[in-house]
């Protein structure tokens, strides 16, 4: 089964950037606003999510208030623990820390991670468009294309991009990375738990709250055929209308 993600960001002035993210499994929103300097307020929020305490994790983001605007998306990863945050909030600040720090007014990524055959899959990412990236992987190592083959997806990547890669190509990369590991929810029927799992990896999985986080059943959805569908009811929103 094909694993899609759909990422949009939109500048709404000089001092406010909103972005959305659109998955099989989740439905998030970040707006932050700016200084041209540091960040002065962010919100997040959670439209659809996998377990019941995902939502509460947005106010966590709180915790990035102050930090220096940085064109490397990766960067909210120093300014607070992200194995507290919800992953796919934090990974979505991120991106639009870099946008407005970058001035990028608008940017859309669209990833897409076929079903795995033997453990391999071919994971590939548009930006604005146009394919940027397209790799071979073989469980959790890259295969092709150089320079990437040979990095593991689940040790030391981000180190390696940051410092091998482009700004803009590292990012890609990072989110590439970030679908291809998720997508192999895809091999499981995550509606046979009630509860997420202890794993400590991120706010709802950590063993404080895991025993309570409930599974939204049901919540996961296919967009294998239906891309379009991706981020389709955020589009006012990240337009400015505040009422969507």
């Amino acid at each position: 089964m094909l694993f899609r993600r759909r990422i949009v960001i939109q500048a709404q002035n000089d001092h406010e950037v909103r972005a959305a993210l659109e998955d099989d499994f989740h439905h998030f929103r970040v707006s932050i606003r700016h200084n041209s300097e540091i960040l002065t307020d962010i919100n997040g929020w959670a439209v659809r999510f996998p377990y019941d305490a995902c939502p509460s994790a947005a106010n966590q983001l709180r915790g990035l208030l102050g930090m220096p605007l940085s064109d490397i998306a990766h960067s909210v990863n120093r300014q607070t623990d992200a194995k507290l945050q919800c992953t796919h909030l934090l990974d979505l600040a991120g991106l639009a820390i870099a946008a407005a720090a970058a001035n990028i007014e608008q940017r859309h990524y669209e990833i897409a991670v076929p079903q795995r055959l033997l453990g391999a899959t071919s994971p590939s990412l548009w930006r604005n468009g146009e394919l940027y990236l397209a790799w071979k992987t073989q469980g959790t190592q890259i295969t092709a294309p150089p320079p990437y083959a040979g990095i593991d997806l689940n040790h030391g990547m981000a180190g390696w991009a940051i410092r091998t890669l482009s700004t803009e190509e590292a990012e890609a990369a990072l989110i590439l990375r970030r679908c291809t590991t998720i997508s192999r929810g895809r091999e499981y029927d995550l509606d046979a738990n009630e509860h997420a799992a202890e794993t400590g990896l991120c706010y709802a999985q950590q063993p404080i709250r895991a025993k309570h986080a409930r599974r939204m059943v049901g919540s996961t959805l296919d967009f294998g055929s239906q891309q379009e569908l991706l981020c389709a009811t955020d589009q006012a929103w990240l337009n400015g209308d505040h009422a969507s």
